[in-house]
Protein backbone atom coordinates (compact mmCIF):
# COMPACT_ATOMS: atom_id res chain seq x y z
CA UNK A 1 0.00 0.00 0.00
CA UNK A 2 1.69 3.66 -1.01
CA UNK A 3 2.09 6.15 1.53
CA UNK A 4 0.81 9.48 0.10
CA UNK A 5 2.55 11.26 3.12
CA UNK A 6 5.93 12.12 3.54
CA UNK A 7 6.03 12.10 7.01
CA UNK A 8 4.22 8.32 6.96
CA UNK A 9 6.03 6.43 3.92
CA UNK A 10 8.92 5.66 6.11
CA UNK A 11 6.54 3.90 8.86
CA UNK A 12 4.25 1.80 6.47
CA UNK A 13 6.71 -1.35 5.97
CA UNK A 14 8.84 -1.11 8.86
CA UNK A 15 8.22 -3.03 11.99
CA UNK A 16 6.74 -1.47 15.35
CA UNK A 17 9.29 -1.34 18.18
CA UNK A 18 8.38 -1.08 21.53
CA UNK A 19 6.18 -3.78 22.66
CA UNK A 20 2.22 -4.46 22.67
CA UNK A 21 1.10 -0.73 24.82
CA UNK A 22 3.75 1.11 23.28
CA UNK A 23 0.94 4.33 22.62
CA UNK A 24 0.49 4.13 26.36
CA UNK A 25 4.16 5.74 26.89
CA UNK A 26 2.50 9.33 25.47
CA UNK A 27 0.64 10.77 28.42
CA UNK A 28 -1.93 12.50 26.25
CA UNK A 29 -2.87 9.20 24.60
CA UNK A 30 -3.31 7.68 28.27
CA UNK A 31 -5.35 10.50 29.16
CA UNK A 32 -7.66 9.39 26.12
CA UNK A 33 -7.52 6.18 26.50
CA UNK A 34 -8.22 6.04 30.30
CA UNK A 35 -10.83 8.28 29.83
CA UNK A 36 -12.54 6.37 26.82
CA UNK A 37 -12.63 2.84 28.69
CA UNK A 38 -15.11 4.65 31.15
CA UNK A 39 -17.56 6.35 28.38
CA UNK A 40 -17.71 3.47 26.48
CA UNK A 41 -19.00 1.34 29.07
CA UNK A 42 -21.56 3.82 29.70
CA UNK A 43 -21.99 3.56 26.00
CA UNK A 44 -22.95 0.26 25.63
CA UNK A 45 -24.95 0.29 28.61
CA UNK A 46 -27.09 2.74 27.17
CA UNK A 47 -27.27 0.86 23.50
CA UNK A 48 -28.50 -2.42 25.11
CA UNK A 49 -30.85 -0.20 27.20
CA UNK A 50 -32.04 1.56 24.11
CA UNK A 51 -32.81 -1.25 22.00
CA UNK A 52 -34.56 -3.44 24.65
CA UNK A 53 -36.67 -0.25 25.51
CA UNK A 54 -37.63 -0.09 21.54
CA UNK A 55 -38.85 -3.66 21.72
CA UNK A 56 -40.59 -2.97 24.96
CA UNK A 57 -42.25 -0.14 23.97
CA UNK A 58 -43.31 -1.83 20.11
CA UNK A 59 -43.79 -5.28 21.64
CA UNK A 60 -41.21 -7.22 20.09
CA UNK A 61 -41.10 -5.15 16.67
CA UNK A 62 -37.41 -5.57 15.05
CA UNK A 63 -38.55 -2.99 12.57
CA UNK A 64 -38.61 -0.34 15.45
CA UNK A 65 -35.37 -1.41 16.21
CA UNK A 66 -34.33 -0.82 12.86
CA UNK A 67 -35.78 2.35 12.78
CA UNK A 68 -34.11 3.44 15.70
CA UNK A 69 -30.46 2.63 14.26
CA UNK A 70 -31.66 4.36 10.79
CA UNK A 71 -32.60 7.51 12.57
CA UNK A 72 -29.43 7.49 15.31
CA UNK A 73 -26.78 6.61 12.22
CA UNK A 74 -28.99 8.46 9.12
CA UNK A 75 -27.51 11.97 10.03
CA UNK A 76 -24.02 10.38 8.88
CA UNK A 77 -25.47 10.55 5.33
CA UNK A 78 -25.09 14.09 5.38
CA UNK A 79 -22.56 15.13 8.33
CA UNK A 80 -19.82 12.91 8.54
CA UNK A 81 -18.22 14.37 5.20
CA UNK A 82 -19.12 17.90 6.75
CA UNK A 83 -17.57 16.79 10.21
CA UNK A 84 -14.13 15.64 8.17
CA UNK A 85 -14.10 19.05 6.91
CA UNK A 86 -14.25 20.44 10.66
CA UNK A 87 -11.93 18.48 11.19
CA UNK A 88 -9.05 19.93 8.57
CA UNK A 89 -10.17 23.08 9.36
CA UNK A 90 -10.28 23.51 13.33
CA UNK A 91 -9.09 22.23 16.65
CA UNK A 92 -9.85 18.75 16.81
CA UNK A 93 -10.00 18.20 20.62
CA UNK A 94 -12.69 21.19 21.04
CA UNK A 95 -14.73 19.52 18.65
CA UNK A 96 -14.78 16.88 20.50
CA UNK A 97 -15.53 18.27 24.02
CA UNK A 98 -18.44 19.88 22.17
CA UNK A 99 -19.89 16.37 20.80
CA UNK A 100 -19.55 14.78 23.86
CA UNK A 101 -21.18 17.48 26.05
CA UNK A 102 -24.02 16.83 23.46
CA UNK A 103 -24.00 13.22 23.58
CA UNK A 104 -24.56 12.90 27.54
CA UNK A 105 -27.53 15.47 27.13
CA UNK A 106 -29.16 13.35 24.85
CA UNK A 107 -28.51 10.19 27.50
CA UNK A 108 -29.76 12.86 30.38
CA UNK A 109 -33.03 13.78 28.05
CA UNK A 110 -33.76 10.22 27.91
CA UNK A 111 -33.13 8.70 31.03
CA UNK A 112 -35.26 11.28 32.82
CA UNK A 113 -38.22 10.50 30.49
CA UNK A 114 -37.92 6.88 31.19
CA UNK A 115 -37.60 7.10 34.82
CA UNK A 116 -40.76 9.48 34.58
CA UNK A 117 -42.61 7.06 33.32
CA UNK A 118 -43.84 9.09 30.16
CA UNK A 119 -41.01 7.79 27.72
CA UNK A 120 -43.08 7.04 24.48
CA UNK A 121 -41.50 5.52 21.24
CA UNK A 122 -41.52 9.12 19.18
CA UNK A 123 -39.08 10.03 22.63
CA UNK A 124 -36.66 7.70 21.56
CA UNK A 125 -36.68 7.99 17.65
CA UNK A 126 -36.11 12.20 18.62
CA UNK A 127 -33.29 11.46 20.66
CA UNK A 128 -31.65 9.18 18.88
CA UNK A 129 -31.68 11.50 15.30
CA UNK A 130 -29.85 14.34 17.95
CA UNK A 131 -27.57 12.01 19.30
CA UNK A 132 -26.92 10.96 15.55
CA UNK A 133 -26.08 14.10 14.67
CA UNK A 134 -23.61 14.08 17.58
CA UNK A 135 -21.91 11.16 16.27
CA UNK A 136 -21.52 12.26 12.79
CA UNK A 137 -19.52 15.05 13.76
CA UNK A 138 -17.76 13.35 16.41
CA UNK A 139 -16.59 10.45 14.57
CA UNK A 140 -13.71 12.01 12.06
CA UNK A 141 -12.29 14.70 14.50
CA UNK A 142 -11.89 11.06 16.98
CA UNK A 143 -10.72 8.95 14.01
CA UNK A 144 -8.06 11.80 13.11
CA UNK A 145 -7.24 12.76 15.99
CA UNK A 146 -5.26 9.36 17.15
CA UNK A 147 -2.13 10.80 15.24
CA UNK A 148 -1.70 13.88 16.76
CA UNK A 149 -1.78 12.47 19.93
CA UNK A 150 0.55 9.48 19.07
CA UNK A 151 2.19 10.87 15.92
CA UNK A 152 2.85 8.37 12.79
CA UNK A 153 5.29 6.15 14.66
CA UNK A 154 2.90 4.59 16.88
CA UNK A 155 -0.48 5.24 15.01
CA UNK A 156 -0.77 1.37 14.08
CA UNK A 157 -0.31 1.12 17.62
CA UNK A 158 -2.64 3.33 18.90
CA UNK A 159 -5.51 2.14 16.61
CA UNK A 160 -5.36 -1.30 17.73
CA UNK A 161 -5.57 -0.08 21.56
CA UNK A 162 -8.42 1.90 21.05
CA UNK A 163 -9.98 -0.94 19.52
CA UNK A 164 -8.98 -2.69 22.94
CA UNK A 165 -10.23 -0.36 24.73
CA UNK A 166 -13.56 -0.29 22.66
CA UNK A 167 -14.16 -4.15 22.84
CA UNK A 168 -13.32 -4.14 26.40
CA UNK A 169 -15.82 -2.28 26.78
CA UNK A 170 -17.90 -3.55 24.74
CA UNK A 171 -17.62 -6.98 27.46
CA UNK A 172 -18.25 -4.74 30.42
CA UNK A 173 -20.87 -2.86 29.07
CA UNK A 174 -23.34 -5.17 28.16
CA UNK A 175 -23.11 -7.32 30.52
CA UNK A 176 -23.94 -4.46 33.43
CA UNK A 177 -26.86 -3.22 31.41
CA UNK A 178 -28.48 -6.53 30.94
CA UNK A 179 -28.46 -7.21 34.79
CA UNK A 180 -29.42 -3.27 35.24
CA UNK A 181 -32.21 -3.58 33.21
CA UNK A 182 -33.90 -6.39 34.93
CA UNK A 183 -32.84 -4.76 38.29
CA UNK A 184 -33.57 -1.28 37.69
CA UNK A 185 -34.80 -0.96 34.34
CA UNK A 186 -33.84 0.99 31.45
CA UNK A 187 -34.10 4.94 32.21
CA UNK A 188 -31.34 4.30 35.43
CA UNK A 189 -29.06 2.88 32.62
CA UNK A 190 -29.02 5.83 30.94
CA UNK A 191 -28.63 8.31 33.82
CA UNK A 192 -26.18 6.16 34.23
CA UNK A 193 -24.22 6.95 31.14
CA UNK A 194 -24.57 10.36 31.96
CA UNK A 195 -22.17 10.16 34.44
CA UNK A 196 -19.34 8.23 32.51
CA UNK A 197 -18.95 11.11 30.12
CA UNK A 198 -16.83 12.74 32.68
CA UNK A 199 -14.05 10.43 32.11
CA UNK A 200 -13.47 11.48 27.94
CA UNK A 201 -14.37 14.53 28.98
CA UNK A 202 -11.86 15.20 31.99
CA UNK A 203 -9.10 13.42 29.75
CA UNK A 204 -9.76 15.74 26.93
CA UNK A 205 -9.58 18.89 29.37
CA UNK A 206 -6.33 17.47 31.37
CA UNK A 207 -4.32 16.90 27.73
CA UNK A 208 -1.14 18.94 27.45
CA UNK A 209 -1.62 21.18 24.05
CA UNK A 210 1.86 21.98 23.08
CA UNK A 211 2.98 17.83 22.97
CA UNK A 212 0.11 17.39 20.20
CA UNK A 213 1.28 16.86 17.05
CA UNK A 214 -1.67 18.48 14.88
CA UNK A 215 -0.68 18.30 11.21
CA UNK A 216 -1.60 21.14 8.70
CA UNK A 217 -4.86 22.18 8.31
CA UNK A 218 -6.83 22.57 5.41
CA UNK A 219 -7.76 26.69 4.58
CA UNK A 220 -11.07 27.46 4.44
CA UNK A 221 -12.04 27.42 0.54
CA UNK A 222 -15.16 26.50 -1.79
CA UNK A 223 -15.36 22.89 -3.04
CA UNK A 224 -13.58 20.93 0.00
CA UNK A 225 -16.37 18.01 0.06
CA UNK A 226 -16.17 17.43 -3.72
CA UNK A 227 -12.42 17.25 -3.19
CA UNK A 228 -12.15 14.33 -0.86
CA UNK A 229 -14.83 12.68 -2.64
CA UNK A 230 -12.21 13.13 -5.99
CA UNK A 231 -9.37 12.32 -4.15
CA UNK A 232 -10.73 8.45 -2.80
CA UNK A 233 -12.31 8.07 -6.15
CA UNK A 234 -8.86 8.85 -8.00
CA UNK A 235 -7.63 5.66 -5.89
CA UNK A 236 -8.44 1.99 -7.23
CA UNK A 237 -7.26 0.74 -3.35
CA UNK A 238 -9.56 3.31 -1.70
CA UNK A 239 -12.36 3.17 -3.80
CA UNK A 240 -12.62 -0.76 -3.56
CA UNK A 241 -12.06 -0.49 0.66
CA UNK A 242 -14.95 1.93 0.69
CA UNK A 243 -17.08 -0.13 -1.07
CA UNK A 244 -16.31 -3.38 0.95
CA UNK A 245 -16.96 -1.21 3.98
CA UNK A 246 -20.21 0.22 2.70
CA UNK A 247 -21.55 -3.21 1.85
CA UNK A 248 -20.19 -5.44 4.96
CA UNK A 249 -20.97 -2.59 7.41
CA UNK A 250 -24.56 -2.03 5.42
CA UNK A 251 -25.67 -5.76 5.56
CA UNK A 252 -23.09 -7.60 7.72
CA UNK A 253 -22.29 -5.34 11.03
CA UNK A 254 -26.11 -5.85 12.02
CA UNK A 255 -25.67 -7.11 14.92
CA UNK A 256 -27.74 -4.63 17.53
CA UNK A 257 -31.25 -5.39 15.37
CA UNK A 258 -30.10 -9.13 15.06
CA UNK A 259 -29.18 -10.59 18.57
CA UNK A 260 -32.07 -8.85 20.47
CA UNK A 261 -34.28 -9.82 17.88
CA UNK A 262 -32.66 -13.32 18.13
CA UNK A 263 -32.15 -13.63 21.98
CA UNK A 264 -35.91 -12.27 22.45
CA UNK A 265 -37.90 -13.76 19.64
CA UNK A 266 -36.37 -17.57 18.80
CA UNK A 267 -34.85 -18.56 22.01
CA UNK A 268 -37.43 -16.60 24.13
CA UNK A 269 -35.12 -15.30 26.77
CA UNK A 270 -34.15 -11.84 28.43
CA UNK A 271 -32.34 -8.59 28.34
CA UNK A 272 -29.41 -10.63 30.04
CA UNK A 273 -28.92 -12.90 27.09
CA UNK A 274 -29.20 -10.40 25.04
CA UNK A 275 -25.67 -8.52 26.71
CA UNK A 276 -24.22 -12.24 27.09
CA UNK A 277 -24.78 -12.09 23.36
CA UNK A 278 -23.06 -9.27 22.79
CA UNK A 279 -20.36 -9.52 25.25
CA UNK A 280 -19.39 -12.95 23.89
CA UNK A 281 -19.09 -11.21 20.09
CA UNK A 282 -16.70 -8.28 22.17
CA UNK A 283 -14.72 -11.13 23.76
CA UNK A 284 -13.88 -11.77 19.66
CA UNK A 285 -13.74 -8.45 19.04
CA UNK A 286 -10.90 -8.06 21.74
CA UNK A 287 -9.26 -10.98 21.53
CA UNK A 288 -8.72 -9.20 17.68
CA UNK A 289 -7.65 -5.79 18.91
CA UNK A 290 -4.98 -8.08 21.22
CA UNK A 291 -3.50 -9.50 18.14
CA UNK A 292 -3.51 -5.86 15.85
CA UNK A 293 -1.52 -4.63 18.71
CA UNK A 294 0.97 -7.12 19.03
CA UNK A 295 1.58 -6.64 15.43
CA UNK A 296 5.03 -5.68 14.32
CA UNK A 297 3.62 -4.20 11.03
CA UNK A 298 0.91 -2.17 9.77
CA UNK A 299 -2.40 -4.35 8.03
CA UNK A 300 -2.21 -4.15 4.14
CA UNK A 301 -5.06 -4.86 1.45
CA UNK A 302 -5.02 -8.60 1.76
CA UNK A 303 -5.56 -8.73 5.35
CA UNK A 304 -8.47 -6.14 4.49
CA UNK A 305 -9.80 -8.29 1.93
CA UNK A 306 -9.30 -11.49 3.69
CA UNK A 307 -11.34 -10.12 6.81
CA UNK A 308 -14.12 -9.31 5.25
CA UNK A 309 -14.92 -12.94 3.20
CA UNK A 310 -14.00 -14.59 6.61
CA UNK A 311 -16.40 -12.65 8.76
CA UNK A 312 -19.01 -12.93 6.15
CA UNK A 313 -18.29 -16.99 6.81
CA UNK A 314 -18.55 -16.96 9.98
CA UNK A 315 -21.92 -14.71 10.10
CA UNK A 316 -23.43 -16.86 8.04
CA UNK A 317 -22.67 -20.18 10.16
CA UNK A 318 -24.31 -18.17 13.06
CA UNK A 319 -27.17 -17.25 11.46
CA UNK A 320 -27.93 -21.29 10.98
CA UNK A 321 -26.97 -22.43 14.14
CA UNK A 322 -29.70 -24.43 16.13
CA UNK A 323 -29.12 -23.50 19.75
CA UNK A 324 -28.38 -20.35 22.20
CA UNK A 325 -24.94 -22.04 23.29
CA UNK A 326 -23.56 -22.59 19.87
CA UNK A 327 -24.49 -18.84 18.68
CA UNK A 328 -22.52 -17.50 21.49
CA UNK A 329 -19.79 -19.64 20.90
CA UNK A 330 -19.37 -18.66 17.11
CA UNK A 331 -19.54 -15.23 17.58
CA UNK A 332 -16.37 -15.04 19.19
CA UNK A 333 -14.40 -15.96 16.05
CA UNK A 334 -17.08 -13.56 14.49
CA UNK A 335 -15.94 -10.82 16.43
CA UNK A 336 -12.20 -11.21 15.88
CA UNK A 337 -12.84 -11.02 12.19
CA UNK A 338 -14.88 -7.93 12.72
CA UNK A 339 -12.00 -6.39 14.40
CA UNK A 340 -9.61 -7.55 11.90
CA UNK A 341 -11.73 -6.30 9.41
CA UNK A 342 -12.12 -2.62 10.71
CA UNK A 343 -9.09 -1.74 12.15
CA UNK A 344 -7.12 -2.70 8.59
CA UNK A 345 -9.28 -0.51 6.62
CA UNK A 346 -8.17 2.13 9.24
CA UNK A 347 -4.79 1.67 9.16
CA UNK A 348 -4.64 1.56 5.26
CA UNK A 349 -6.07 4.89 5.29
CA UNK A 350 -4.82 7.09 8.22
CA UNK A 351 -1.46 5.94 6.65
CA UNK A 352 -2.10 6.82 3.13
CA UNK A 353 -3.10 10.22 3.19
CA UNK A 354 -1.90 13.06 3.07
CA UNK A 355 -2.25 15.17 6.70
CA UNK A 356 -4.08 17.91 5.40
CA UNK A 357 -7.30 15.46 3.57
CA UNK A 358 -7.27 12.93 6.41
CA UNK A 359 -10.41 14.45 8.30
CA UNK A 360 -12.18 14.33 5.16
CA UNK A 361 -11.19 10.99 4.11
CA UNK A 362 -11.78 9.88 7.90
CA UNK A 363 -15.43 11.49 6.74
CA UNK A 364 -15.86 9.37 3.79
CA UNK A 365 -15.17 6.14 5.81
CA UNK A 366 -17.28 7.17 7.88
CA UNK A 367 -20.25 7.90 5.07
CA UNK A 368 -19.90 4.36 4.01
CA UNK A 369 -19.19 2.68 7.69
CA UNK A 370 -22.13 4.19 8.91
CA UNK A 371 -24.48 5.59 6.35
CA UNK A 372 -25.62 2.03 5.07
CA UNK A 373 -27.56 1.62 8.23
CA UNK A 374 -30.51 3.91 7.88
CA UNK A 375 -30.93 1.43 4.59
CA UNK A 376 -29.59 -2.17 6.09
CA UNK A 377 -31.37 -1.59 9.58
CA UNK A 378 -35.14 -1.57 8.22
CA UNK A 379 -34.38 -4.11 5.63
CA UNK A 380 -32.71 -6.33 7.97
CA UNK A 381 -35.29 -5.92 10.91
CA UNK A 382 -38.34 -6.20 8.27
CA UNK A 383 -37.16 -9.34 7.28
CA UNK A 384 -36.60 -10.74 10.66
CA UNK A 385 -40.29 -9.89 11.29
CA UNK A 386 -41.37 -11.12 7.74
CA UNK A 387 -39.20 -14.77 7.12
CA UNK A 388 -37.28 -15.45 10.46
CA UNK A 389 -35.24 -13.76 13.14
CA UNK A 390 -32.44 -15.07 11.60
CA UNK A 391 -32.84 -13.64 8.38
CA UNK A 392 -30.51 -10.55 9.24
CA UNK A 393 -27.83 -12.93 10.20
CA UNK A 394 -27.87 -15.34 7.22
CA UNK A 395 -28.27 -12.10 4.76
CA UNK A 396 -25.65 -9.84 6.00
CA UNK A 397 -23.47 -13.16 6.23
CA UNK A 398 -24.09 -13.64 2.56
CA UNK A 399 -23.52 -10.13 1.57
CA UNK A 400 -20.67 -9.84 3.35
CA UNK A 401 -18.58 -12.71 1.72
CA UNK A 402 -20.17 -11.97 -2.07
CA UNK A 403 -18.52 -8.40 -1.29
CA UNK A 404 -15.47 -9.51 -0.30
CA UNK A 405 -15.12 -12.01 -2.97
CA UNK A 406 -16.12 -9.16 -5.50
CA UNK A 407 -13.58 -6.90 -4.28
CA UNK A 408 -10.67 -9.74 -4.70
CA UNK A 409 -11.97 -10.26 -8.07
CA UNK A 410 -12.16 -6.79 -9.29
CA UNK A 411 -8.39 -5.86 -8.56
CA UNK A 412 -7.51 -9.22 -10.36
CA UNK A 413 -8.91 -8.39 -13.37
CA UNK A 414 -8.88 -4.26 -13.12
CA UNK A 415 -6.24 -3.61 -11.48
CA UNK A 416 -3.90 -6.58 -12.07
CA UNK A 417 -3.56 -7.59 -8.47
CA UNK A 418 -1.57 -11.04 -8.81
CA UNK A 419 -1.76 -13.41 -5.56
CA UNK A 420 1.30 -16.21 -5.24
CA UNK A 421 2.39 -18.90 -3.23
CA UNK A 422 5.63 -18.54 -1.29
CA UNK A 423 7.27 -21.43 -0.24
CA UNK A 424 7.15 -22.43 3.37
CA UNK A 425 9.70 -21.28 5.49
CA UNK A 426 11.47 -22.80 8.50
CA UNK A 427 9.45 -23.29 11.26
CA UNK A 428 6.26 -22.51 8.97
CA UNK A 429 3.81 -25.70 8.06
CA UNK A 430 1.80 -23.92 5.17
CA UNK A 431 2.14 -21.62 2.29
CA UNK A 432 1.83 -18.65 2.98
CA UNK A 433 -0.46 -16.41 0.27
CA UNK A 434 0.97 -13.16 -0.55
CA UNK A 435 -0.92 -10.76 -2.30
CA UNK A 436 0.60 -7.62 -4.57
CA UNK A 437 -1.04 -4.87 -6.03
CA UNK A 438 0.15 -3.22 -9.00
CA UNK A 439 -2.33 -1.10 -10.27
CA UNK A 440 -2.92 2.44 -11.22
CA UNK A 441 -3.83 3.64 -8.36
CA UNK A 442 -0.40 3.05 -7.02
CA UNK A 443 1.22 4.96 -9.77
CA UNK A 444 -1.37 8.09 -8.67
CA UNK A 445 -0.35 7.99 -5.22
CA UNK A 446 3.02 7.86 -5.79
CA UNK A 447 3.21 10.68 -8.02
CA UNK A 448 1.21 12.60 -5.51
CA UNK A 449 3.59 11.77 -2.44
CA UNK A 450 6.27 13.32 -4.80
CA UNK A 451 4.13 16.54 -5.59
CA UNK A 452 3.20 16.75 -1.98
CA UNK A 453 7.28 16.72 -1.11
CA UNK A 454 8.31 19.19 -3.65
CA UNK A 455 5.02 21.76 -2.02
CA UNK A 456 6.58 21.11 1.19
CA UNK A 457 3.39 19.62 2.57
Amino acid sequence: MPSEDPELRADTNEAQPGGMFVALRTRNYRLWASGQIVSLVGTWMQRVAQDWLVLTLSDGNALAVGIVMALQFGPTLLLSVWGGVLADRFDKRRILVATQVSMALCALVLGVLDVGGVVALWHVYLIAFVLGCASAIDAPARQSFTIEMVGPEHLSNAIALNSMTFNAARIVGPAISGVLITWIGTGWVFLLNVGTFAGVLLGLLLMNARELMPGPRAERAKGQVREGFRYVLGRADLRVLMAAVFMVSTFGLNFPVSLAVLARNTFDRGADAYGLLSTTLAIGTLAGAVFAARRRTPPRLRTFLAAAVGFGAFETLVGVMPTYPLVALLLIPTGALTLTFTTSAMNILQMSVPSEMRGRVMGIYMLCFLGGTPLGSPVLGWLADVLDPRAPLVVGGVVSLVSGAVAVAYLMRRERMTFTLRAPGEGRRLPALDVRVVCDAEEQAMEAGADARRSGT
